[in-house]
Formats: C-alpha cells, structure tokens, sequence
C-alpha cells in the first residue's frame, strides 16, 4: 500500500501560508494602525478612501482660497475706510467753501487741504496687498501702479492716469461657487464691477472731482462749488459706502465659507479614518488567534511529518 504524503505536506504548506499571510497582514495593520493600504486588501474601501482624500484636498484648497481672500479683503476695507474719511471731509469742504461770503483767503486755504486730499486718494488707491505685493486697485493689471499723476510746477495734481483694468480675479470658495474681493480702480463700462474712484454706473469720478473742487476754491467760483462740486462729491461718497458695504458682504460669505469648508473637511478626515484605519482592539484580537492557530499548525504538520512510512504499513 502507498500512502500520498504528498497531500499532506501541500495541504499543510497552504495552511502554513494562509495563516503566515493573515499574521503578517494583521502586524501590519497593529503597526500601521491602517486596515487598507493597497487596492487588493479591500478594494472598495480603497476606492472610496481615495475619492475621499481627493473631496479633502479640494476642500483645503477652498480653505486656502478663503484665507487668502479674507487677508486681501481686509486689507481693502482698511483702504476704503481711508477713502470714506478722505470722502467726507471733502464734502464738508464744499459745502463750507460753497458760500458766497468766504474770502479768497480762505478759498486757497481750502484748496491747499484739497490738494492734501488728493494725495491722499492717489495713494491709497496705490495700495499694495501686503501678503501678494500685488496692487489692489488695479483689476488683473496688478503688477504696476494703478494710478500715476501729472503736476503743475508747484506740485499739484493736475491730471491722473488710470493704468489697469476694469477686471477682476475670481476664486473658488466652493462647490460650483467662486468670489472675488476684489475693487477695480476704475470701471467706465456698463457692466461689471464698481469702480473705486471712477465709476460710470453710478457717476463717481473722485480724483477728477478733487481736482475740479480745488481749482474752483482757488478761482473763487463758489457756485460752481455749490452746484456742481458738492453733488459730484456725493456721488463719491455714496460709491465709496457702497464699496464699505459691499466688502462687509464679502468677508461674511467668506467666513460662511470657511466655516463650511473646515466642517466638510473634518467630516471627509473622520470617513478616511473609519474607512481605511484599523480597529486595533479587533486586531489584535485577530492577531492573537492567528498566531496561536499558527502555532497549532505548526505543531501538528511537525507531528505529521514525523509519522515514518511504517505507520501505515500493514503489519
């Protein structure tokens, strides 16, 4: 009689791997703390670790979107807050220089005031984004002044030249949503984003304005002061708070958003961890049941193989 040893040992050797295979996957995970970390251990829960990786990268790059956004917004709120006290000093400006009994005395002292103010303007609509060093007047052109002047002998601004654009960036916040903060310098267009300091929808023109303002103080032509001046400074000052109001807007979608997106965030961490992290009590648990069922196996394929041929030999 012929005994097929052969079975035996394959069928313990594939034991023998089995249990080995389970083992190391199980050290694996205890040293990991991850249950999948190739397509072949789970390959459903590897796909869906990986779209949610994916929807978290995205959702950091909005959070790095808003974040760059709100810097820039306040930057630009600190600007317009500027641009609204300059806005309202003119106004008092004409209205006082406006009366008929004022001497020209106090006219060009006005004027001299009016002169400071639009310095004034033109720098801050010259500002620079102090994280970007970009300018933040000046649409998509933002890598060059936005405003440059021309002066008279004595230093006075006489003209000023817009050098960007009327466009602006757009950013992603979200899903299917984007947002820009941004404030063109000037928009003479029917459409598109409100101009800062010029503005054909809504009639502003500040720097222009200042400039007729202050040549009307120092001519003494103080009706043209009152009926001209004084309503186009108005407009300025109404474009200006519309510029305040609609930054606040902003800034509100934008910790909205930020809000959302670290939520979502978190959300997307806590299903890449349910999804590819390993529970350790059970594993261990598993691990512990492996090894000993090894060690059983072993036991037994020692005690087999030691069985000599004799054994089933017919005595």
């Amino acid at each position: 009689m012929r005994v097929a040893t052969n079975a035996y040992t394959d069928s313990m050797l594939n034991q023998f791997n089995n249990l080995a295979s389970k083992q190391y996957t199980l050290q694996n995970q205890a040293s990991t703390g991850l249950a999948v970390q190739a397509p072949s251990d789970n390959p459903l829960a590897m796909q869906n670790t990986l779209t949610y990786l994916a929807d978290n990268a995205t959702q950091q790059q909005y959070s790095t979107n808003i974040n760059t956004l709100q810097s820039r917004a306040t930057s630009i709120d600190s600007v317009l807050q500027s641009l609204q006290t300059i806005s309202s000093r003119a106004g008092e400006i004409a209205t006082a220089g406006g009366n008929a009994t004022n001497s020209q005395s106090t006219l060009n002292n006005y004027a001299s005031e009016v002169n400071g103010l639009i310095n004034q303007v033109v720098s801050a609509a010259n500002t620079k984004d102090p994280s970007s060093g970009q300018y933040l007047f000046g649409g998509t052109a933002s890598g060059t002044p936005p405003f440059t002047t021309t002066t008279d002998s004595s230093g006075n601004v006489t003209a000023v030249t817009y050098n960007g654009n009327s466009t602006v960036n757009q950013s992603q916040i979200g899903t299917n949503l984007t947002t820009s903060v941004d404030i063109p310098g000037v928009n003479n267009g029917p459409t598109g984003s409100r101009g800062l300091i010029t503005d054909s929808q809504s009639g502003a023109d500040f720097l222009n304005h200042l400039i007729a303002l202050r040549n009307n103080l120092q001519s003494g032509n103080t009706t043209a002061i009152s009926n001209t001046d004084s309503g186009n400074l108005q407009k300025d000052e109404n474009n200006i708070a519309y510029q305040v109001a609609n930054n606040g807007v902003q800034q509100n979608q934008l910790t909205a958003a930020a809000t959302f997106a670290s939520s979502s965030s978190s959300s997307l961490n806590t299903m890449i961890s349910n999804t590819s992290n390993a529970d350790l009590i059970n594993t261990m648990t598993e691990l512990n049941q492996a090894q000993t069922a090894y060690q059983a196996a072993l036991e037994s394929g020692s005690k087999i193989m030691s069985l000599s041929l004799l054994n089933y030999m017919p005595t």
